[in-house]
């Protein structure tokens, strides 16, 4: 029994589409960091890279540590563990509205760094105290919304960028979809005995080779920048930056909001799929990995990662998740990030991503009653919103122009209605859940609780923490006071459906008389 929890066949696969997914986080990371920031290579291979991969680690044993305890307590051996990873979204932020900013004014780049820790250490108390009403939540906030919401964030996030790629690689990627398909959604495999993970690795990197898209320089590139960086302390580093924090932290409220609501979709979801997680341990979990990690100078916080659903359908258990936690911090400790994927061709990995957003979307397709699909349609425009927000704004950054020097009109004439995607792309996690209990207030006639869901999304648009690239109150007269005004009449619509709800009851129910007689 041991053995099959800690390690099954499936976690060879599972291992793998994890690792790959936390390692293009931190490649991306050091990316950003080094070439778009202009970080030393020396503070972020030697300072942050290290901690960023211990704080993972950290989520992911104390992950593997909550599947053991309930497979102990059920007794059963199909017990998943949860996948563990940073947030991604976070990656973005705090580099662009915390670093970036600073270090650009300052030209100090530890200063930068103290400014970003304190932001994630703000981050990490959100989850570490919502942890307390975490469970409260889940049982307010229909099943279908919490899973519609992740649906979105795993089509979007997870596996439509994972998609592009694959066409980009198509004499790669297309035969690795193709195997996925037969393998792991067909019923009759291709080369059972062989682990399917392995073959797709090992199929993908032979095409890769084989067609000249893996090259020998990008190994020798790659093992130049290896070397021993073990993490060590910054508390000084904290404290230094604590007082001059606050005109940085706007953005770390809404953010983490976000990846407390992703975190309670993430706990909901492996419910569903029979793997029950105390939502307050593991939220705590995350909010203690992430001030650990930020007190050895990793300024971005970990969170459960979408796709235990996906990892789950495979056939993983426990060991996935810690061996990917476990590698994360030994790639990070000696620099080996790109050395693996130099080796190993993304082309052949990013399909495996694609088939965790599919079955994590097929999810909630499966437990929503028929009456309740309208929801999961519903709360996925936000996440396209926020997905083609975010191309655009790249493409208009790499063409060297903005959104106010070509002006909205100009995209408007185009069919790109920028103002529209704006509003709904920004605060995608709240927006969607928001509208998701929207809809389901409405379709399951609860319009008190629908007057509650509007009367909260008009308040977070007020203050700007949906709809609004910035946190601040919204002016008078701009577009923004118009989608507080609309939810405020959302409400009022609700209203209305309660009291001539009331009327209608009341004209059916028995008379005192009547009832008298």
């Amino acid at each position: 029994m041991t053995k099959d929890i800690l390690w099954r066949k499936g976690d060879w696969a599972a291992f793998f589409g994890l690792l790959t997914n936390n390692l293009t986080n931190l490649l991306t990371m050091i990316g950003l960091l080094i070439f778009v920031v202009g970080i030393p290579q020396d503070m972020v291979y030697g300072t942050i890279a290290p901690a960023f991969g211990l704080a993972v680690m950290l989520a992911s044993l104390f992950y593997g540590w909550f599947a053991w305890q309930l497979a102990k307590s059920t007794g059963r051996t199909d017990v998943t563990a949860l996948p563990s990873g940073p947030s991604a979204p976070s990656i973005f932020t705090v580099t662009f509205l915390v670093i970036m900013p600073v270090y650009k004014t300052t030209g100090n780049a530890e200063f930068a760094l103290q400014l970003a820790l304190v932001w994630c250490v703000l981050e990490a108390s959100i989850l570490f105290f919502g942890a307390f009403f975490g469970d409260t939540l889940r049982r307010m906030i229909p099943r279908t919304v919490l899973l519609s919401c992740l649906a979105g964030l795993g089509i979007m996030l997870l596996a439509m960028n994972p998609l592009l790629q694959s066409f980009e690689a198509p004499v790669v990627a297309f035969v690795v979809l193709t195997l996925i398909f037969i393998n792991w959604f067909g019923k009759s495999p291709l080369f059972p005995k062989i682990p399917t993970g392995l073959l797709l690795l090992v199929v993908g990197a032979a095409l890769a080779w084989g067609f000249g898209l893996q090259s020998p320089e990008a190994i020798t590139n790659a093992l130049s920048l290896a070397g021993f960086n073990p993490p060590g302390l910054h508390v000084d580093s904290f404290l230094q930056g604590l007082p001059h924090s606050l005109p940085y932290l706007a953005s770390a409220v809404p953010l983490g909001l976000a990846n407390y609501v992703f975190d309670l979709e993430n706990i909901e979801s492996a419910h569903a799929a029979g793997d029950s997680y105390p939502t307050r341990k593991v939220m705590m979990v995350n909010g203690a990995a992430s001030t650990v990690g930020a007190m050895l100078g990793n300024p971005y916080p970990v969170t459960v990662y979408v796709g235990h659903v996906g990892w789950k359908s495979l056939g993983a258990g426990i060991g996935y998740t810690v061996a990917s936690g476990v590698t994360m911090f030994l790639v990070t400790l000696f620099g080996l990030g790109s050395f693996l994927l130099a080796l190993i061709p993304i082309a052949a990995i990013v399909p495996i991503l694609v088939y965790i957003g599919i079955v994590t979307a097929n999810q909630v397709v499966r437990e929503s009653p028929k009456n309740e699909v309208p929801v999961i349609v519903v709360a996925l425009f936000p996440w396209v919103a926020n997905w083609a927000l975010t191309i655009v704004n790249n493409v208009m950054a790499a063409a060297g122009t903005s959104i106010a020097t070509l002006g909205t009109k100009t995209l408007a004439a185009k069919g790109v209605y920028y103002v529209g995607l704006s509003h709904l792309g920004n605060g995608a996690p709240m927006s969607s859940l928001l509208w998701g209990c929207i809809a389901i207030f409405a379709i399951l006639n609860q319009p008190l609780r629908g007057v509650a869901a509007a009367l909260v999304a008009a308040a977070l648009t007020y203050v700007g923490f949906i709809h609004s690239p910035t946190v601040g109150i919204v002016a008078p007269g701009s577009t923004a006071m118009g989608l507080v005004q609309g939810y405020v009449m959302i409400a009022g619509v609700f209203v209305l459906k309660y009291v001539l709800d009331r009327r209608e009851a009341a004209k059916f129910a028995p008379s005192t008389t009547a009832a008298a007689r």
